[in-house]
């Protein structure tokens, strides 16, 4: 065969898409590392990347807007169940970033696959307070599954977070105030584990 046929038929199976017939010819094969897990780029600096915790925490708080947060809560799956110690950070609104390490440092949960119950972190001797019940439930802004946190056994009945797991190890959440005739967004805040 000659080598015109040769290379002539070479660029017609990588143009028809038999490369894959072909070991080493065309598109890469399948390798181990392939799974690695690509960043979700929500535009202007609002990255979440599944393998740097601080990073994604960093976006959230300073990078994402409140548009970008919403949807990338609409995107996320209800994730695995917080369990343990998690360090916390309000994410909006703005004003109540620097005030909030306080009066608020994170969650401690206490939980099983189904979920279980909650103590807010508070002050930065981390005193365990308010708690919340964990559970799966709709969530307000779209009905779709979130871990509800339910502050109905605490001091502030009215409060009701929900959070979704954004990336490995980070959930995003709201912290809503139900009332007598409506429902308010009170902050959103983000979650990790230290």
């Amino acid at each position: 065969m000659s080598t015109n046929r040769v290379l002539m038929l070479s660029i017609l199976t990588i143009s028809l898409g038999f490369s894959g017939l072909v070991p080493g010819v065309g598109t890469p094969m399948a390798r181990a590392d392939s799974a690695i897990a690509q960043a979700t780029d929500y535009g202007g600096g609002c990255v979440l990347y599944p393998d740097d915790r601080a990073a994604t925490i960093d976006s959230l708080r300073f990078r994402c807007s409140p548009q970008q947060q919403d949807t990338l809560f609409r995107d996320a799956p209800l994730g695995e169940v917080p369990t343990g110690v998690k360090d916390g950070w309000v994410t909006r609104p703005s004003w109540g970033q620097p005030l909030a390490p306080a009066f608020w440092i994170g969650k401690n949960f206490y939980t099983g696959p189904d979920g279980g119950y909650l103590m807010n972190r508070v002050t930065g001797a981390g005193i365990e307070a308010w708690r919340a019940d964990v559970y799966r439930a709709p969530a307000i802004t779209d009905g779709l599954p979130t871990w509800a946190l339910n502050y109905a056994p605490s001091p502030t009945p009215p409060v009701y977070d929900e959070i979704r797991e954004v990336t490995p190890g980070v959930w995003f959440g709201y912290s809503w105030w139900r009332g007598i005739s409506q429902t308010t967004l009170l902050l959103t805040f983000a979650l990790a584990t230290p």
